[in-house]
């Protein structure tokens, strides 16, 4: 079963079971998938999918943090549930350690011994681990390795 498939069929299910929280995260999934076909851009893969769901998981963390900052504890709690069910829909990335020795993996094959040299580190990680870590952890783990 497709994403697009599963998300539907997650969404009846909590449509019967009456939780709310769930089929509002679940109903922007839907509308986010309904837009990529609307696109034009050929089939929606899960590939594409991914794509949009990673989209949304760093709007809802740039959103939770704005919230955070301005004080808007109850904004923040609705965006950290939403970012729970697109999370849901994501492989699981590598923790911190695992993404440690793929950074000191890739600045040792690079040759890198700068931070300017950052975007040859993280070209051969990504290329290697695209679906497997976080990039934002990985940038600061090449920044660390690299003395920047």
């Amino acid at each position: 079963m497709g994403l697009v498939e599963q998300v539907s069929s997650d969404l009846k299910a909590s449509m019967l079971a009456k939780d709310s929280v769930r089929t509002g995260g679940l109903r922007l999934i839907r509308a986010a998938f309904i837009e990529l076909d609307k696109e034009g851009k050929g089939p929606v893969t899960d590939e594409r999918c991914l794509d949009r769901l990673k989209t949304m998981k760093k709007q809802r963390i740039d959103s939770i943090d704005s919230y955070v900052k301005g004080g808007r504890e109850d904004l923040a709690e609705a965006e950290r549930a939403e970012l729970a069910i697109i999370e849901s829909y994501l492989p699981k990335v590598a923790d911190e350690a695992q993404t440690l020795v793929w950074v000191q993996e890739a600045v040792a094959a690079s040759g890198a011994t700068t931070a300017k040299e950052m975007g040859k580190v993280m070209g051969l990680l990504m290329k290697s681990h695209k679906d497997d870590v976080d990039a934002g952890l990985a940038r600061a783990l090449i920044t660390k390795a690299l003395g920047g």
